[in-house]
């Protein structure tokens, strides 16, 4: 399922939160720090949940949690392809992929099992309309064509827009401010920045943690970090 679609949280919040790239104790610490309650609120990643930090192994634990949805990243899309043989090992351990590639065969399929059931995009319905969250840009005019692209398109034009949404920084690059239509808003992380940057309605949210910064945590509902 390349979009996943949630219906509005009517007992709770939801909230996005950056790039996280093993920094998962670091992360529950922030949520406690908001009165997050996983009974009836909801996390939605922006992707690249691992890499780069400590405790990348802690992914299928908290994939696991049915209030934790992800979308993939493009880290993680290279943990999913390495046990497959499509991902080069010098250029993978340069960008923090070491801890995948010295663990036990059967962990690193596990993995790749869990990243391949990541969505390229989600779509989460709120009180005031649609929030869209992929990893790095919505690459097309719409966010409805986005989504048919992903869905009906095939063959280089559906790979095409997912690569451009898991790697793609030309919006942020050029200070972009054209807003994605028909839909609220779009949550992404994927570039650094050190603290919220909104251009158009797009909201880049990755600030950093795995380089000591604070993770953002992004209130859906109203579009201001919690």
């Amino acid at each position: 399922m390349k979009v996943r679609r949630f219906h509005t949280n009517q007992t709770g919040r939801d909230f996005a939160v950056g790039d996280i790239h093993g920094c998962f104790s670091k992360l529950q610490a922030s949520l406690d720090l908001i009165g997050f309650d996983p009974a009836v609120d909801r996390l939605f990643s922006v992707g690249d949940l691992v890499d780069r930090g400590s405790e990348s192994n802690a992914v299928l634990e908290w994939l696991a949690r049915p209030w934790f949805h992800a979308v993939m990243g493009n880290h993680d899309d290279m943990a999913l392809r390495w046990p497959r043989g499509n991902m080069e090992g010098d250029i993978y351990r340069r960008n923090g992929g070491g801890w995948n590639i010295d663990q036990p065969r059967e962990t690193q399929e596990a993995i790749a099992s869990a990243m391949a059931l990541l969505p390229v995009a989600i779509a989460v319905e709120t009180a005031f309309g649609t929030v869209g969250v992929v990893h790095a840009d919505v690459p097309t005019p719409t966010w409805a064509g986005f989504v048919d692209a992903l869905e009906g398109g095939v063959g280089i034009r559906a790979r095409s827009a997912a690569d451009a949404a898991m790697w793609s920084r030309g919006r942020i690059t050029v200070g972009n401010t054209y807003r994605v239509p028909d839909v609220r808003a779009v949550v992404v992380g994927h570039t650094p920045v050190p603290q919220l940057v909104v251009l158009g309605n797009v909201y880049h949210i990755d600030t950093g943690a795995v380089f000591g910064r604070p993770f953002t945590l992004l209130d859906l509902a109203t579009l201001e970090v919690a």
